[in-house]
């Protein structure tokens, strides 16, 4: 079985897109589209802006999701049967798989983004990746620590990112290395994504969703929140908004669409991050780019 998987935030880059607009009439449509219901030029950053002016939650997030979801419409033999996104790539997922209108996808998105950044303005937070411990380690060693930090992305064995309160992750890094990790690495990221201080976006985006029509899909959609299959529109939105405060269970998410029969996977969007990370899950798996 084919499975195709959409890239999150990190997998930017400049001049992202700029390719595909040229090349496809149909992507051009739809990235000038794009330009309309945002109310600015995305096209502009994304063409021919710096990774600093990139870095700004409000405009990598739609730039993935576009870069990635006008991919998936151009190329000529996508027929998915099963998707996952990273964090946000489930958005696109959704959107690839039929269960969310280009247009309204967009809107969820920008509208997360927006929420995701108002949050990380209210508290300060953080991020870091934590290299060489297996997951049981990482999630005791945030068990014990009294500040707010948790497992975030289980991204593939041996590398799992936790996200909390600047002296949550600052303590849980400390424990980490003299429990034997082999690094400790914090990330340049503005919040604490999928984590407690997440919790203040969460009205924005529940109502957001709530107000959003999401169809059945065309394939099964494995969601982050638990590495489960669905097709049930009121199972995929409920697991949107818990995706927010929870973990992006990767690493899970990979086996299980190989225990249910995945025999390739297929990456679309920005980048191959998540080629690597299926590689370390399982070396045998073939993992290609989508391409024009």
């Amino acid at each position: 079985m084919k499975a195709y998987v959409f890239p999150g935030q990190g997998a930017q880059f400049p001049g992202m897109g700029k390719e595909l607009y040229e090349q496809s009439a149909k992507a051009k449509d739809l990235f000038e589209k794009a330009n309309e219901i945002l109310g600015f030029r995305i096209t502009d950053i994304m063409f021919t802006g710096t990774e600093e002016d990139l870095k700004q939650t409000n405009v990598t997030q739609p730039a993935i999701f576009l870069h990635s979801v006008i991919l998936a419409s151009v190329l000529e033999d996508f027929k998915p049967e099963m998707v996952a996104g990273h964090s946000l790539g489930e958005f696109s997922a959704l959107v690839a798989a039929g269960a969310l209108s280009f247009e309204d996808g967009l809107r969820l998105v920008a509208a997360r983004a927006n929420a995701m950044q108002k949050a990380c303005e209210i508290q300060e937070g953080a991020m870091a990746a934590i290299l060489g411990l297996d997951d049981y380690a990482v999630e005791e060693v945030c068990e014990m620590v009294s500040e707010v930090v948790v497992p975030a992305n289980y991204n593939c064995p041996g590398q799992l990112v936790i996200s909390g309160s600047v002296e949550g992750v600052d303590k849980a890094c400390a424990f980490l290395t003299e429990r034997g990790a082999k690094r400790a690495l914090k990330l340049n990221v503005s919040g604490a994504f999928h984590s407690p201080l997440m919790e203040a976006a969460r009205a924005e985006l529940e109502s957001a969703i709530a107000s959003t029509e999401i169809k059945t899909p065309v394939c099964p959609v494995y969601q982050n929140i638990d590495a489960k299959p669905y097709t049930d529109p009121s199972n995929i939105k409920h697991n949107l908004i818990a995706q927010l405060t929870g973990a992006v269970r990767w690493t899970q998410t990979v086996r299980k669409m190989l225990e249910d029969g995945a025999t390739s996977f297929t990456e679309v969007g920005p980048g191959n991050v998540l080629q690597g990370l299926i590689k370390k899950v399982n070396r045998t798996i073939q993992t290609s780019s989508g391409t024009l």
